[in-house]
């Protein structure tokens, strides 16, 4: 009998930035993780609502292009999606960011890749699945 393969875990990269949104996307294939990129919230938010890919956390900006900001997207998809873990990410200190959704994490730019893993490593601890980060 042969052995169950491991599902691999995707993560949402939300960033308007294409060279950052490379670079993010890479950190989480080195750790393979597969990755789906958006460039803004309305076009994350589609991709949720068109058939909900097995999303495990979403990392976006906080400054997206479009009508939607990555906070508008983080409280749109805790309140459809409240376990899915969300961490939003800005160059702007943390207290000129404004109110967060409740369990919406928050991570200033610029970031390590460390930082990134350690985070994404946090905030998928609850993960139902829990799965790992090397």
């Amino acid at each position: 009998m042969g052995q169950a393969q491991q599902k691999r875990r995707t993560v949402m990269i939300v960033e308007d930035d294409p060279e950052l949104r490379s670079l993010t996307a890479a950190l989480f294939e080195d750790e393979q993780v597969d990755t789906i990129m958006c460039e803004s919230a309305e076009a994350a938010l589609a991709t949720l609502l068109i058939g909900r890919p097995e999303a495990a956390m979403i990392l976006a900006d906080i400054r997206l292009r479009g009508v939607m900001d990555g906070i508008d997207l983080a409280r749109e998809v805790k309140m459809r999606w409240p376990r899915l873990p969300v961490i939003l990410t800005s160059g702007h200190p943390r207290d000129r960011v404004g109110y967060l959704p409740l369990g919406v994490g928050y991570m200033a730019k610029p970031w390590q890749p460390l930082d990134v893993m350690i985070a994404a490593k946090q905030a998928l601890a609850s993960e139902p699945n829990g799965w790992r980060i090397r």
